[in-house]
This record gives structure tokens, C-alpha cells and sequence, in this order.
């Protein structure tokens, strides 16, 4: 079992577009079996490959114990409106309510090639969300607006403050 240490904000490699994985072989396997025992981890519902600092399009989830992974991830399908509160293992200690789609289908890959798809409602479809922008360098607060924005990014120069 391999659980990888998880990137920071600040990392560049949070804020990259992951690259499109072309080679499903043995090192995506063990990528894929990596991001699965890291999200194994108590309090994880979702780790993508850049927040363990690969940057390849590859996310593992772990939702009411069912945990799995997509690979080359596109979203589709996206339903109704949710406004929970959202976290990120990449900005711990933070957590603000987070607009995202009630429902959406993800499709894609499984480590094989194999095509893959999940239909998500509620918290699996925050999660599909959540670990697909990070796949395109985008973190949750990014999604943020009004006070609620100004909120975290003042949390954020608070708690972790930008070099100078």
C-alpha cells in the first residue's frame, strides 16, 4: 500500500492542465493503485494525480465506501444545483460552501482503457466536479464568488501567506 503525501496550494503543479493519458500500461496501474490507497486515507472523497504531483489526467474517488477512479475524465450531463460545504486535502483547514451541479455523468477510462462511465448525484457528483477541475489547474475556490470568495481568499493570505 502506497499512500502518496498530497501537494499544497502554492505547488505550480495544482494550477497545470493535466496531459491526457495516451499509455494505459503497468505505470498507470500502479498510479491508479496509488491514488486509491491515498484516498483511502480517513476524510478523503477524492484525490486527482496533480495533488500527488503527476500531472496526467487520473482521479480516484472514495464515496459512502465505494471507491474507484476515472481516467481522461469528461463531464457531461450536469442537473440541478447543490451549495454544500466543499474542502480540498490541497488547502486544509478550509471549507466553504461550493455552488456545483446536483447531478452529472462522467465518462472516460478505467486503468485497462476500458471504457468508463459514472452517473453521480449529491456528494459523488461534488466529487466528480471537484477532482475533474483540479485535472484542468483549477481549485474549488476558483468556482467561489461574492463574499464567499473574498471570505477564503482572505483565509487564505491569512493562513498561508504568498512570498515575497
Amino acid at each position: 500500500m502506497t499512500v502518496r503525501p498530497i501537494r499544497l496550494f502554492g505547488d505550480p503543479v495544482l494550477r497545470t492542465a493535466a496531459e491526457p493519458v495516451t499509455d494505459f500500461d503497468d505505470e498507470l496501474r500502479r498510479l491508479v493503485a496509488d491514488l486509491e490507497d491515498t484516498v483511502r486515507e480517513p476524510g478523503r472523497a477524492g484525490v486527482a494525480a496533480p495533488q500527488i504531483g503527476v500531472s496526467l489526467r487520473v482521479f480516484s474517488y472514495n464515496v459512502g465506501g465505494q471507491v474507484g477512479h476515472l481516467v481522461n475524465p469528461v463531464l457531461s450531463g450536469f442537473e440541478g444545483e447543490q451549495d454544500d460545504e466543499e474542502a480540498c486535502l490541497s488547502l486544509p483547514g478550509m471549507g466553504f460552501a461550493t455552488p456545483r451541479a446536483f447531478a452529472v455523468t462522467a465518462t472516460g477510462f478505467d486503468a485497462y482503457g476500458r471504457a468508463l462511465t459514472i452517473a453521480g448525484t449529491g456528494f459523488l457528483a461534488r466529487a466528480l466536479q471537484h477532482e475533474t477541475d483540479h485535472l484542468d489547474g483549477r481549485l474549488y475556490i476558483d468556482t467561489l464568488t461574492g463574499e464567499t470568495r473574498r471570505q477564503a481568499l482572505r483565509e487564505l493570505r491569512r493562513t498561508r501567506p504568498m512570498p515575497a
